[in-house]
């Protein structure tokens, strides 16, 4: 399995549209900025077909324990980021794995 970067996404965006690797680096760059930024501020991202981002917050955990020492730590209240597939990629990766590999 292999790991597409954000230039491998550029690459493929400039062939796409037939355009410099410099101008789609930058739509690439501009466009993950964007995203990142909306999910600090803790909006909604949703892309159809793809998915949707939520920022959701999880409760302090006052008397939660270390799981090698057994001793109770404070665990303070934080933001999450949950992703939840939309239909076209959770139908995608529904198909059992024994039925890709024919």
């Amino acid at each position: 399995m292999q790991t597409i970067t954000k230039a491998d996404l550029a690459k493929i965006l400039a062939d796409e549209i037939d355009c410099k690797n410099t101008m789609a680096k930058q739509a690439v760059d501009v466009l993950f900025e964007t995203l990142a930024e909306a999910i600090v501020e803790g909006e909604r991202i949703e892309i159809r077909g793809f998915g949707s981002w939520e920022v959701k917050r999880t409760n302090a955990r006052p008397r939660a324990r270390n799981p090698r020492t057994g001793e109770e730590v404070y665990v303070p209240a934080r933001r999450k980021v949950g992703f939840k597939p939309g239909k076209i990629l959770r139908d995608a990766l529904s198909i059992p794995l024994k039925d890709l590999e024919k």
